[in-house]
């Protein structure tokens, strides 16, 4: 199937905004009657989508039924992301249904790229993967399978990948965001081309978001420009409070430049217990503990 969201189509502003990170923009300023018939379904889907990327993952589940998600493969795909997300402890059910949907309905673009997300997420990177290939010339699902072979360390297949993509859209967003995903793994020069796309992005008033900013400001800490981090996620955490993204670079940022870290973490710790950094932090100090303890000092009498 082609892809709804390409250049050509009336829901270009709209995707443009959801790419960018202006997620209340596209629950406020869109709706259904402003666009064809054939596209209240995408629109509708990107809507929830912005909603799960705000954490509003009740309003979501509660407004989906269950004969919505029987009779349509997209509604069935949201509402399994937005109860993955939600419960990340209790994922089985969700990831669950993710795999049935993978495999009943996985030409459908919608289940292609959220339930590929919850395989990814959930260690199944290889039905993962599997799933979103099967995308017909999807931009969406070329940004997310190039995020999956960066978390596998695999930069040559996600510079493969962008590469492909750049072929068949030249000047798009997500191909240059890609790149500049790319690029902060392959460090050096890179950085600063990086920085450039994101930079652009996030002082622009028609595309700034609290996700551009931090972008910039993650740009700006691997460059060693901390003054300019902190005050790009200053500007973030001023536009979205409880952006996770945000508080979890500001706790680096923070630890970085060797300042008292524990308000940030503790800000973090209330948007998100289980926000990966925390798990990671707990991970490497229980590690630590175990290790010190195989160590210590026995005092002869």
């Amino acid at each position: 199937m082609d892809d709804p969201f390409s250049a050509e189509g009336e829901l270009v502003n709209i995707h443009t905004a959801y790419i960018q990170g202006q997620y209340q923009a596209v629950i406020n300023d869109y709706t259904t009657s402003d666009f064809s018939s054939s596209n209240t379904l995408p629109v509708q889907i990107l809507q929830y989508r912005a909603q799960c990327a705000l954490r509003q993952y009740d309003e979501v589940i509660g407004v989906i039924s269950d004969s919505d998600a029987k009779r349509t493969p997209d509604l069935a795909a949201v509402r399994t992301y937005a109860s993955y997300l939600q419960r990340p402890r209790d994922d089985a059910p969700a990831v669950a249904e993710a795999e049935r949907l993978a495999g009943s309905q996985g030409d459908n673009l919608s289940v292609q790229l959220l339930c590929g997300a919850i395989l990814a997420r959930a260690g199944k990177v290889e039905a993962a993967l599997e799933l979103l290939h099967k995308h017909q010339g999807s931009l969406d699902a070329v940004a997310l399978i190039v995020q999956i072979h960066l978390s596998q360390n695999r930069t040559d297949l996600a510079i493969k990948e962008a590469k492909q993509a750049r072929s068949f859209a030249q000047d798009a967003l997500l191909v240059n965001l890609a790149e500049s995903w790319i690029g902060m793994r392959q460090g050096g020069e890179q950085y600063q081309k990086a920085f450039y796309v994101f930079e652009e992005l996030a002082q622009a008033p028609s595309s700034t978001s609290a996700t551009s900013l931090v972008a910039q400001a993650v740009s700006e800490m691997h460059m060693g420009r901390i003054e300019e981090a902190e005050t790009a996620l200053g500007s973030a955490l001023e536009m979205e409070p409880e952006s996770t993204a945000a508080l979890a670079n500001k706790l680096v940022l923070d630890t970085i430049a060797g300042l008292d870290a524990t308000e940030a973490r503790a800000k973090l710790e209330k948007v998100d217990e289980e926000h990966e950094i925390l798990a990671d932090m707990m991970a490497k100090r229980e590690a630590f503990q175990a290790a010190m303890a195989k160590y210590n000092p026995k005092f002869e009498p």
